[in-house]
C-alpha cells in the first residue's frame, strides 16, 4: 500500500481546497494517485454538497469592478466557509473570473449570473460542484449591476468589502470624489444617501425609540415629540452619507465636500457588500 505522506495530502489540498482528512481518505482510496484522488473527491462530494447547503459561508471575496468608461460597474460576493479556501489561488481565480464575466457582459442580476453557461453547466451548478470537491459551501450570495453617468468602484480590506457609487457625472474630479466616498461608505456603513432615502419604517422606529428614551429620562410630556425628532436628526447625521462627517476632513460633512468638487455633483445611489454581513 502506498504511503500517504503529509506533503502529498497538502498537494491535493492545495489543488482542490478540500479538507485535510478528506484529502487523506481520497488518497488512500486512490492508492496515492493524485488525479484519482480528485475523482474520488468529486464522486463523494454530491452528498456533502447537499449536507452543506444550510451552512454559513461567511468568508470569500467581495469584488467591485467598473467599466473602462466608468458608466457602469458590478459588485459580486463569492462565498466560502473558511479563510483557507478564500485565499486559495483557484478560488481567487474563480471569483475574479465571475466578476470579469459579469462586467464584460453587463449581467443584469444574480439569477441571470447563476444561469450563465459555465464549463458546460450553469454557474450555479458549478458552484455546487465546487462545494462537492472542496468540502465547503461555495455560493454567490450577492450581486449588483449599477449604471449611471459615472460610477466609482472600490475594494476594501483584502476584498472583504466592495462598494459602488453612482454619480451624475463622469468627470475625473467627480470619479475621484466618488472613490473617496466609496472608502467612506466602506468604513462608516451609512444606511442611505440622505434622510429622504431612509424608509418610513426606519424613521418611525427611531422616533418611537427616541420618545421612549425621553419618557424614561422623565422629560415633560409636551417635550417628548420634539426630543424624539432631535434624536432622529442625530440618527440621520450619523447614518446617512450626505450628513456624515467627511472622513478625510471632519470639519465638513459629505454634502459640503461634494460642493467643493462641483456644486452640481450628486450621489445617486450606492451599493455596499460586506462578507458575513
Amino acid at each position: 500500500m502506498t504511503t500517504i505522506t503529509a506533503s502529498l495530502v497538502n498537494k491535493l489540498r492545495q489543488m482542490t481546497g478540500a479538507g485535510m482528512m478528506d484529502c487523506k481518505k481520497a488518497l488512500q482510496e486512490s492508492n496515492g494517485d493524485i488525479d484519482g484522488a480528485v475523482d474520488v473527491l468529486r464522486k463523494s462530494g454530491a452528498a456533502k454538497a447537499a449536507k452543506r447547503a444550510d451552512r454559513d459561508a461567511a468568508e470569500g471575496l467581495s469584488i467591485a469592478k467598473a467599466s473602462a468608461d466608468n458608466t457602469y460597474a458590478i459588485a459580486v460576493e463569492v462565498n466560502c466557509e473558511t479563510d483557507f479556501v478564500a485565499i486559495n489561488k483557484d478560488f481567487v481565480i474563480f471569483a475574479n473570473s465571475i466578476a470579469d464575466y459579469a462586467l464584460e457582459n453587463k449581467v443584469a442580476d444574480k439569477d441571470a449570473l447563476l444561469a450563465t453557461p459555465w464549463e458546460g453547466k450553469t454557474l450555479g451548478e458549478v458552484c455546487i460542484d465546487k462545494t462537492a470537491v472542496i468540502g465547503e459551501k461555495i455560493e454567490i450570495s450577492n450581486y449588483a449591476l449599477v449604471s449611471s453617468e459615472g460610477v466609482a468602484a472600490y475594494n476594501h480590506g483584502a476584498n472583504r468589502i466592495g462598494v459602488l457609487v453612482a454619480l451624475n457625472s463622469a468627470e475625473e474630479s467627480a470619479l475621484e470624489a466618488g472613490r473617496s466616498l466609496a472608502m467612506q461608505i466602506a468604513a462608516m456603513n451609512p444606511i442611505a444617501v440622505d434622510a429622504d432615502a431612509v424608509s418610513e419604517e426606519v424613521k418611525a422606529k427611531e422616533l418611537k425609540i427616541g420618545r421612549e428614551i425621553a419618557e424614561q429620562e422623565g422629560k415633560p410630556e409636551a417635550m417628548l415629540d420634539k426630543i424624539a425628532n432631535g434624536k432622529l436628526q442625530r440618527y440621520f447625521k450619523d447614518n446617512t452619507l450626505m450628513a456624515q462627517a467627511y472622513v478625510k476632513d471632519s470639519s465638513m460633512n459629505v454634502a459640503a465636500f461634494l460642493k467643493t468638487v462641483d456644486p452640481d455633483l450628486k450621489v445617486k445611489s450606492f451599493t455596499r457588500f460586506q462578507l458575513g454581513a
